[in-house]
């Protein structure tokens, strides 16, 4: 059925306090959605319980409203609805695309160690992670069964070979998304996914049934969301998201990648930075006017 009036969404983790990043790219969704007469909805994402803190839950509420922003309610927050990512997960093990890693992060340092290939010259994926080099993933599976049920620790990984195999079967073709705002190289319209730059990506683990990359297709997906507005930094990701979206029968919604806001040195905002957030911001005097000119909007 279509969806009648587009939907965008802001979906921050609650990890630390909001920055002007983060002021950037709400107000980017919020007036994307108030230019094509939408809606503007704000996600928690908490799957990352460890991390997360209620107090930053309540810091997001209180920067976004000073801000000006008001949302659709109740907010979505991820970590209510683990069983909505488990149902997915069950559906990609039912398709054989995804397989159990009992790797630790040492067990892969130490292979790509002994492989003779300099950590530093070993391929990553766009994230700058390790790809990984292969571990488990070719198990008898009574070994696989037996170490399941014996409780050791293990994560899903998606096969990208076979789950791009699959999923380009169903499309009857390449799989593609629709760039609206612009990739980091400036091109816009129709793009071809790559998801083999991330290799066997973790999508899920035995303790939380999900991943980003699973938990924002289906929320995308169960909230109706017309159009991801997102920083560049996030735009290989799609590779991923499309990816599972075509593997899942989920709806395909149009993309725009918006500039980062940087420092002086060129470096993007972030929390793990200590970057100045928008509470001290207000602290200091700042008005929500200065935040524009400051982000330039």
């Amino acid at each position: 059925m279509p969806q009648s009036r587009p939907r965008i969404r802001f979906a921050p983790s609650p990890n630390g306090r909001l920055h002007l990043g983060h002021a950037y790219s709400a107000l980017y969704a919020a007036r994307i959605a108030d230019a094509l007469n939408g809606d503007f909805l704000l996600r928690i994402e908490d799957i990352d319980v460890g991390r997360c803190r209620s107090e930053f839950v309540e810091g997001i509420y209180e920067d976004l409203k000073w801000l000006g922003l008001s949302w659709e309610t109740p907010v979505r927050r991820q970590s209510e609805h683990f069983s909505d990512y488990e149902g997915a997960l069950k559906k990609l093990r039912a398709l054989d695309v995804v397989y159990p890693c009992f790797a630790t992060r040492r067990e892969i340092e130490q292979v790509i160690t002994e492989s003779g290939i300099d950590a530093e010259r070993w391929p990553r994926d766009p994230d700058g992670a390790l790809l990984y080099p292969g571990i488990y993933k070719e198990m008898d599976p009574q070994e696989r069964n037996r170490l399941m049920w014996e409780g050791r620790s293990f994560a899903w990984r998606l096969d990208i070979e076979k789950a791009t195999n699959l999923a380009t079967d169903k499309a009857g073709g390449p799989i593609t998304f629709m760039e609206e705002e612009g990739s980091p190289s400036g091109k816009t319209g129709r793009q071809q996914i790559k998801p083999e730059l991330f290799g066997d990506v973790v999508i899920a683990r035995k303790d939380v049934p999900t991943s980003y990359h699973l938990s924002v297709v289906v929320d995308d997906a169960l909230q109706n969301i017309t159009h991801v507005t997102r920083g560049r930094d996030l735009y290989p990701a799609t590779y991923i998201h499309r990816l599972l979206q075509v593997l899942l029968d989920l709806p395909e919604p149009l993309y725009r990648h918006h500039r980062l806001i940087e420092d002086g040195a060129g470096r993007r905002l972030s929390k793990s930075a200590k970057d100045m957030g928008l509470k001290d911001l207000r602290s200091a005097g700042k008005t929500p006017a200065d935040i524009l000119k400051m982000i330039g909007i």
